[in-house]
């Protein structure tokens, strides 16, 4: 179990650490690219962290308790602004719902 979450988290370090150089992307989304990149070309076996990536995920609701707490502390300011927040969130839905139509489309060809 330790081998597995080592690699995990050790990704998860690179990438903060190439976000640290000035790269503007997410540390945890580079660390995750160079784990999926490492498990393609058979860098690392799947295997070795296999077991360790299904826990966090059937654990994964448990990792949005803080944040949603944390929501609580800024409810004024969602109030001032809940027609600006549902105006984005309907049109980033509907843009990611034609873009994803998009890609199925030229994938079905």
């Amino acid at each position: 179990m330790y081998k597995g979450l080592a690699i995990i988290f050790g990704f998860l370090f690179l990438g903060e650490l190439i976000e640290s150089l000035g790269i503007p992307v997410p540390g945890s989304v580079l660390g995750m690219l160079l784990l999926t990149i490492a498990l393609i070309t058979g860098i690392i076996e799947i295997r070795d962290v296999e077991k360790e990536a299904e826990f966090l995920v059937k654990n994964m609701s448990i990792m949005f308790i803080p944040p949603g707490v944390g929501i609580i502390l800024y409810l004024d300011l969602l109030k001032e602004n809940i027609v600006a927040i549902v105006t984005a969130l309907i049109f980033s839905f509907l843009i990611t719902l034609w873009a994803t139509g998009k890609v199925v489309e030229v994938l079905r060809r």
